[in-house]
């Protein structure tokens, strides 16, 4: 079970990839600061977040699945500037570009919509067919059998907590000025490892599901 995530951190993508029946969330109450709407890069002057706007309405809960993104500012330039930025250099970008940069030239009026079309570019990327299923209502998960990632995903959570899940450092565009950054958006790991990222993924998850 997953909640929406915008470019997903890898941690996410490993679960997400060896996981039997792979449910997106889509009924729950929008709550910020979270994937949802959000990833981290790492850019020149070390780990950055790109944000997507949303709109603020009148209502106190809203459903995932009805969060409009806000076009006040320009925030599609400011996040595919700093995305040049951070991985022109990496071995893979000028490969994978043109897909990624699409959506930084068409406006979607919903964050569900907007995350979903970007996943598949994801999953393009990694060669790998995308097997997800929708939430038709809120599930409220009692089954022990099935992994709820929806909390223990978070940004706010360190990804250590996850016993399953275990981060193998990889060659990072700017590895000369940091040590290795771990869990960030899976597009540093698409544009640093480009073919070999599936294979990263199916290996950093300890116990399969």
């Amino acid at each position: 079970m997953f909640s929406i995530a915008y470019l997903p951190p890898v941690q996410y993508m490993a679960h997400l990839l060896n996981a039997d029946r792979a449910i997106i969330e889509r009924n729950d109450n929008y709550t910020k600061r979270t994937y949802r709407n959000r990833c981290d890069i790492l850019a020149a002057n070390g780990v950055i977040p790109l944000t997507v706007p949303v709109v603020k309405g009148g209502r106190l809960k809203v459903k995932t699945k009805d969060i409009e993104i806000a076009y006040d500012e320009r925030w599609q330039a400011l996040h595919w500037r700093s995305i040049v930025s951070a991985y022109n250099s990496s071995p893979f970008f000028e490969y994978y570009m043109d897909d990624f940069k699409l959506f930084y030239e068409t406006k979607y009026r919903f964050l569900l919509d907007f995350n979903l079309k970007i996943l598949e570019v994801v999953f393009e990327a990694l060669d790998t067919p995308m097997q997800i299923e929708l939430s038709d209502v809120y599930i409220n998960n009692q089954d022990e059998e099935m992994l709820d990632l929806r909390q223990l995903v978070h940004s706010k959570n360190d990804y250590k907590l996850d016993s399953d899940f275990t981060e193998l450092p990889y060659r990072q565009v700017f590895s000369d000025r940091f040590s290795f950054c771990p869990n960030l958006s899976v597009i540093d790991l698409i544009f640093n490892k480009g073919p070999e990222a599936i294979d990263y993924l199916e290996d950093s998850i300890v116990c399969k599901k």
